[in-house]
C-alpha cells in the first residue's frame, strides 16, 4: 500500500523560503513519476511541480524560477524548495505518485499547510 507523507510546511513572510519533504513507502520509488500539487482555499488543486523516474522536471507557469523539485531514490524521498514566497503561494500542498509517468496521480499524501503572510 502506497503511503506518502508530506511534513515541511509552516508560515512564512512573502520573499522567504520553505523546502518540503515527501517520504514514500509501500512501493517502488525509483520508478514512479512524483507531484507536488497544491490547494488554496475555494479553488481546485493543482499541480505546481513534476520530476520523472529518470528526473526531467516540469512546473507550472507560477512557480517557474521559484520553485525546484527533486528527488533522492535512496531516501525514497521527493522535495520541493520554494524560494521567493508570495501570498498567493499560500495553499494545502500534497505530494503525488505516478506509476507511468503520465500525469496519473493515484495516491495522495495528507497535505502541509502552507501560509506566505507577513
Amino acid at each position: 500500500q502506497v503511503q506518502l507523507v508530506e511534513s515541511g510546511g509552516g508560515l512564512v513572510q512573502p520573499g522567504g523560503s520553505l523546502r518540503l519533504s515527501c517520504a514514500a513507502s509501500g512501493m517502488a520509488f525509483r520508478i514512479y513519476a512524483m507531484g507536488w500539487h497544491r490547494q488554496a482555499p475555494g479553488k481546485q488543486r493543482e499541480l505546481v511541480a513534476s520530476i520523472t523516474s529518470g528526473g526531467s522536471t516540469n512546473y507550472a507557469d507560477s512557480v517557474k524560477g521559484r520553485f525546484t523539485i527533486s528527488r533522492d531514490n535512496a531516501k525514497n524521498t521527493v522535495y520541493l524548495q520554494m524560494n521567493s514566497l508570495k501570498p498567493e503561494d499560500t495553499a494545502v500542498y500534497y505530494c503525488a505518485s505516478d506509476r507511468w509517468g503520465r500525469g496519473e496521480y493515484k495516491s495522495f499524501g495528507q497535505g502541509t499547510q502552507v501560509t506566505v503572510s507577513s
